[in-house]
């Protein structure tokens, strides 16, 4: 007989570290259904601690999950911890964090982003806010989801970027926290937003940032905020 979820025991010790990062899983998990970035179970979200990939499972509601479900892979993808079932985006989880030094990775399949993603290869700089991801954001090729193919046109995409569009599908974007890559994640659909609303005016079209100003603005994001 298959247990039930409230009965289920973790198959590895749930460190104080793996607690904290969990944590934070579950509250970005929480906020993309909050802020309209998902429906449903749809995306999904990780974090790196050490060796270990924390991931929210495949098909549980954010809202059910609690410190007794916690889901964590190896960098090969081997389950060292929990009994639900990882995500089927995993590949894509895993080949950011073996191809960057991203602490963290958010994916979603927000509404104007999924719109960009089939109507350009590139989403133009249309806001400065573009340099907080490496540039203007490419559009990864379609590919099954949860495919190996979906995961390597990701890691094209985002070369060197932190965050890419997938075709036909949603937004892949990490960061060194889970609130960075959340942050950047928003911006990144209110962006494409913005190059929604800008190219439906009739006979209009959008001025866009050139590639020195982008720089510049690089530059000054990268002091962005408070002193630490």
């Amino acid at each position: 007989m298959t247990q039930s979820r409230s009965t289920r025991q973790p198959q590895s010790r749930l460190t104080h570290p793996l607690r904290q990062a969990w944590t934070q899983v579950v509250r970005t998990a929480r906020r993309t259904t909050a802020d309209g970035l998902v429906v449903g179970t749809s995306g999904n979200v990780s974090a790196r601690v050490g060796d270990t990939v924390l991931v929210t499972p495949s098909g549980v509601p954010y809202d059910r999950l609690g410190p007794r479900d916690a889901v964590a892979v190896d960098l090969d993808g081997q389950q060292v911890l929990g009994t639900l079932e990882p995500t089927s985006e995993l590949p894509m989880h895993l080949a950011v964090y073996r191809e960057t030094d991203a602490e963290a990775v958010v994916h979603t399949h927000a509404v104007h982003a999924t719109a960009v993603s089939t109507l350009v290869d590139e989403l133009p700089a249309i806001h400065y806010m573009t340099a907080a991801l490496g540039g203007p954001v490419r559009v990864a090729a379609y590919a099954l989801y949860g495919t190996d193919e979906l995961a390597d046109a990701m890691i094209e995409a985002l070369r060197d970027r932190s965050g890419c569009l997938l075709r036909n599908h949603g937004t892949v974007v990490h960061g060194a926290t889970l609130d960075q890559a959340y942050d950047r994640t928003a911006q990144l659909e209110w962006m494409c937003r913005v190059w929604l609303t800008a190219v439906s005016v009739p006979g209009r079209t959008p001025s866009l940032i050139p590639p020195d100003e982008l720089r510049r603005a690089a530059d000054k994001l990268s002091g962005y905020g408070q002193p630490s």
